[in-house]
């Protein structure tokens, strides 16, 4: 019988290997979009839309509109498609962008450094009743978005905010979003430096114009010289920082790469100290970078905080200096620990001018038209004209005499405007939510109102700062990373198997202080009609096992799973 022979070794199976034409980094040649969204942006700047709808789409209405201006470049003038009504949070991945579209649009105002005037915030008051049916949201970034409004509108919505100063140019889109100020800069009696020049003079130099007008994707800024770090500096794509340099004086520490989303990342320092003349030209290198290195392939990876990620803060620095600033920065210090918890400027406090600037505390951002006009009126008769945003969707009064303040607490709190708010008042935001978003997937001003009230009537007494961040879907909009305790909206089973709103809970994230993300306790989801008792239940554990002085996200970090849930 014949020997069987032997069967030969089988072939190591050949891995494949993914192709691709690089990352889309302009810088290395790779100019080819690489995507639907680069498509676009090459196909025509988003700047060049507004001639559209002034002339087209304003006049032949909404089915006039191409879906690429539509759900792409009128972005760049502040212009969102916002969410059908009726359509519930599980279809919100599974649908068409056409299925979700309304026939309005979320409109968003920009307002660098947070700065307005009375006239140009009653405007922003008239727009929203005239055309937005009352709706106004102060935003975590010191904008005001707007609502319902039509196509054939924004025209002479245009006219209006721009007779008064105000735009909407880059306020969306992949473009240098509005840049964050101190709202207290110029005014307040500690202050290092004051960064509203360079603000000014990146807006003049740069916004609207076609240099970074096609970036990879938005583009998040941030500048103040407030001791109390005051513009959530860790999680911009680039921030400037007051600092004391002991042989240069005052000037900024300059942060690069935070960002949050689904991939958070708390900012780096590059250990450079900037002054204030040269801040325009550093944030000009910086953003450049980002443009022409930034990764464009993928959207999920197209921010700043992963070409940083890959190329460290050591690399970054260089090839700023050589190949942008061409010439080598200063070394600096870090800035120093802020010596109090809230930075919202919440209250009465002195100004350096010896007058007073209040700050007072809105349910979750939410006002409305006539409340908008309300407040002009009061800081006109009580103040100079001059109202600030924060980035904590509060806002302030400035230039009030100390014979005024009494009576402006007093106007305020008649519209609920409070300026002694309850910690769960001053320290509660939530994004858009479904309302309006379609990204969506759960309710979240209501939401955050409603608890509001419900903590303040359970616990009454508590009196720690808290921050507690509602958030509709995923992307972070409302910071849940980084808040004591952060809610981030999803669809869960209820205790009988329905479908219902929920959400999923991170626990004791800061910024400032010492900044970090939220922990995940395992499996912890709460239910929209179980998130009171669930809050109450876990700030009173904290009330009784804190120990002196002890702030929620250090108990946090270190109480048993138990006591989180």
């Amino acid at each position: 019988m014949a020997a069987t022979p032997e069967k030969p070794a089988a072939a190591t199976p050949r891995r494949k290997v993914s192709r691709h034409r690089g990352e889309g980094q302009w810088a290395v040649g790779h100019f080819t979009p690489l995507n639907a969204n680069e498509q676009t942006k090459k196909d025509d700047d988003g700047l060049n839309v507004r001639t559209r709808i002034e002339t087209i789409y304003s006049k032949a209405g909404f089915d006039s509109i191409d879906p690429a201006d539509l759900r792409g470049r009128m972005r760049w003038w502040g212009l969102y498609t916002q969410r059908k009504p009726g359509i519930d949070g599980g279809k919100t991945a599974i649908l068409e962008p056409e299925e979700l579209d309304d026939t309005y649009f979320m409109l968003r105002v920009r307002i660098d450094g947070g700065r307005l005037t009375t006239e140009q915030l009653r405007v922003i008051g008239q727009i929203s009743h005239e055309f937005g049916r009352d709706t106004a949201d102060i935003t975590d970034r010191q904008n005001i978005q707007l609502h319902w409004i039509r196509i054939e509108d924004v025209p002479e919505i245009w006219r209006r905010l721009e007779a008064v100063g105000l735009s909407t140019t880059e306020a969306c889109g992949d473009t240098p979003r509005v840049i964050l100020g101190s709202p207290v800069a110029g005014v307040a009696e500690n202050e290092i430096i004051d960064g509203t020049p360079a603000i000014d003079e990146i807006n003049a130099r740069f916004i609207g114009t076609k240099e970074f007008s096609n970036l990879p994707r938005k583009f998040k800024t941030a500048i103040s010289g407030s001791p109390l770090l005051d513009v959530a500096h860790e999680i911009n794509d680039i921030a400037f920082v007051g600092v004391e340099h002991p042989e240069h004086g005052p000037g900024f520490d300059l942060w690069v790469g935070g960002g949050l989303s689904t991939n958070p990342k708390i900012g780096q320092r590059l250990g450079a100290w900037v002054p204030l003349d040269e801040v325009p030209d550093v944030w000009a290198g910086v953003i450049g970078i980002f443009r022409d290195y930034g990764y464009r392939r993928l959207r999920t990876r197209a921010r700043l905080k992963f070409l940083l990620a890959d190329w460290g803060t050591e690399k970054f620095r260089r090839i700023l200096q050589d190949e942008y600033l061409k010439r080598t920065l200063v070394d600096g210090p870090a800035p120093e620990r802020p010596v109090e918890e809230w930075r919202d400027h919440v209250g009465v406090h002195r100004q350096k001018d010896g007058r007073h600037y209040v700050g007072f505390a809105p349910r979750v951002g939410r006002v409305d038209g006539p409340t908008l006009k309300k407040i002009a009126d009061l800081a006109e008769e009580h103040g100079s004209g001059r109202v600030r945003t924060t980035v904590e969707q509060k806002m302030i009064v400035l230039d009030v005499a100390e014979d005024q303040v009494d009576s402006l607490v007093a106007g305020l709190e008649a519209l609920d405007l409070r300026v002694k708010p309850s910690p769960f008042r001053r320290g509660t935001m939530a994004c858009t939510g479904i309302e309006f978003c379609k990204l969506a997937i759960v309710e979240t001003k209501a939401r955050g109102a409603s608890l509001i009230d419900e903590l303040e009537h359970r616990i009454p007494d508590f009196d720690q700062p808290i921050t507690i961040n509602v958030n509709g879907c995923p992307n972070a909009c409302a910071r849940i990373q980084v808040a004591d305790i952060g809610l981030k909206g999803q669809l869960m089973l209820d205790g009988d198997g329905n479908q219902v709103e929920g959400y999923q809970v991170h626990l004791g994230g800061a910024l400032g202080l010492e900044p970090a993300f939220g922990r995940k306790v395992r499996g912890l989801k709460v239910t929209a009609a179980e998130l009171p008792d669930y809050v109450e239940r876990v700030l009173t554990r904290f009330s009784k096992e804190r120990e002196t002085d002890e702030r929620f996200a250090t108990w946090a970090a270190r109480a048993s799973e138990e006591a989180l849930s």
